[in-house]
């Protein structure tokens, strides 16, 4: 007998709804005559003004407040990429990025310890404990489990005490890839650039693909 065909998580379907809502909003304001690419070069305007120091230092540590990374890695190449160059923009949205990923942890693990544990125990929770061993497999699963947003990753990896060095290795080495294929196809959506944001989107499409994969093989693993 065939596999089920898996029912997509209500987290996927709340973004897919998410983005509906906004095409169609988008797509109601062209019909009735209002100018978006307007509208948005003078909001990326606004943000350029502000400098590359105040955008990044924002991009390194608002995403530990819930803030999604996306909205710092679609306009990052269009808004600095004249300045400095799009692989020396990109290496920089990296380094905010990895920045974010310890930060976060640290709050979890040091900082912030007493109030979210006592948070995850009212919630009906319980705090797992991992063996060294099985730190790094704890990160993948966690980092390729879709529907568990960004930045809870981080405090529950900070909450679980997986130690530092393979927490910063192993997430970095899954969040840079994709984070620099948004931050290209980002640029090249803005820019009206249709074949470099079809080879963009592939990219994305190939690395979710991975990381599908390595879900299953830990699926597996773990059975």
């Amino acid at each position: 007998m065939a596999d089920p065909v898996p029912r997509p998580s209500r987290a996927l379907l709340l973004k897919l709804a998410a983005a509906g809502v906004i095409l169609l909003a988008a797509a109601f304001l062209v019909v009735r005559g209002f100018d978006l690419p307007a509208l948005l070069e003078h909001s990326l305007e606004l943000i350029r003004g502000a400098g590359p120091l105040a955008f990044y230092t924002a991009m390194a540590l608002l995403p530990a407040a819930g803030v999604p990374f996306l909205v710092f890695l679609l306009p990052v190449v269009s808004l600095f990429g004249l300045r400095f160059g799009t692989p020396a923009t990109v290496a920089l949205a990296l380094v905010a990025m990895t920045v974010n990923i310890a930060f976060t942890y640290a709050l979890a693990r040091w900082a912030l310890r007493p109030v979210l544990t006592r948070l995850v125990f009212r919630l009906g929770f319980t705090i797992p404990e991992v063996a060294a061993e099985d730190a790094a497999d704890l990160v993948v699963i966690l980092r390729v489990t879709p529907g568990i947003p960004f930045f809870v990753q981080h405090y529950l990896l900070g909450l679980a005490n997986v130690p530092p060095g393979k927490y910063l290795v192993v997430s970095c080495l899954i969040a840079w890839p994709m984070g620099t294929a948004f931050m290209l196809f980002g640029d090249a959506l803005l820019h009206g650039r249709g074949r470099m944001a079809l080879v963009a989107l592939c990219l994305i499409l190939a690395l979710t693909a991975v990381l599908h994969l390595v879900r299953k093989h830990y699926g597996k693993k773990r059975t």
